[in-house]
């Protein structure tokens, strides 16, 4: 329940049965529980979100979610992105902030996403922000799957790409950190829907990362470092590796 009464905080879980890499997975099991069950219970933990609701393309999610007490919607099977699924669940529905957590992250901390809403609330003129966390696996460097972000001094994004960003030069500039992306963004209600008035931008094509339509249109988005690494689940294999660090969090 919001600290707050002045500020509202709207949580959005978009979630999709069709995936080419893994059909269904909002509803895969893990640990006895379906995965849009855990993202749902987080987003209920954390105290500054007042309200979640899952928005999904599916009737079989829908079913499932009202199940377990969750409030659902159902949208458009049209929608090319996770914000334009959200932009339709927020139709008709008040609130200052939107909180978009993924589907498909059932181990992101009711604690990050309490961080992330507070420094966003309490930092000036902040619009957007997200979710990073310090890369420690260099092989994640190499890897186009993982966002790399760089930042300004006040810890806002001035890139995000799917190389190694920044490059280091020679040995001696090796000890810089490296921050990986994660899908979580909170927004201000009239700034995401001046984003879905944008078209899409020539960098937001190129990388196919739809947050650098915000960079390329002179906004910035604040980056806020999280705990835990928000390990996805893209393939039937991760399941068992999210079961594995669900027991240790102890939640």
């Amino acid at each position: 329940v919001s600290t707050s009464t002045l500020v509202k905080t709207l949580a959005i879980i978009p979630a999709r049965y069709a995936s080419t890499r893994f059909p269904g997975k909002p509803l895969v099991e893990i640990a006895g529980k379906s995965m849009i069950q855990h993202v749902w219970e987080r987003a209920m933990q954390t105290p500054s979100i007042d309200e979640v609701l899952v928005a999904t393309d599916d009737q079989r999610i829908l079913d499932a979610v009202e199940k377990f007490g969750a409030e659902g919607v159902l949208t458009s099977k049209e929608h090319k992105t996770g914000t334009d699924r959200i932009i339709e669940a927020l139709s008709g529905r008040s609130c200052d902030w939107v909180l978009n957590i993924q589907g498909d992250e059932p181990l992101v901390l009711p604690a990050d996403l309490e961080r992330l809403i507070q420094k966003a609330v309490q930092t000036r003129d902040t619009k957007g922000a997200t979710l990073i966390y310090k890369i420690t696996d260099e092989a994640e460097l190499h890897d186009p799957n993982v966002v790399k972000v760089t930042l300004n001094q006040s810890g806002q994004a001035l890139y995000f790409s799917r190389s190694l960003i920044p490059f280091p030069r020679s040995p001696q500039s090796s000890n810089f950190n490296a921050w990986r992306h994660l899908g979580v963004y909170l927004f201000k209600r009239d700034f995401l829907l001046q984003f879905d008035r944008w078209s899409q931008s020539p960098l937001e094509q190129t990388e196919q990362l739809e947050q650098l339509r915000i960079l390329e249109n002179g906004e910035t988005l604040l980056c806020v470092e999280a705990e835990n690494d928000g390990v996805g689940v893209d393939v039937p294999q991760d399941v068992a590796i999210a079961e594995k660090l669900m027991k240790k969090q102890r939640l």
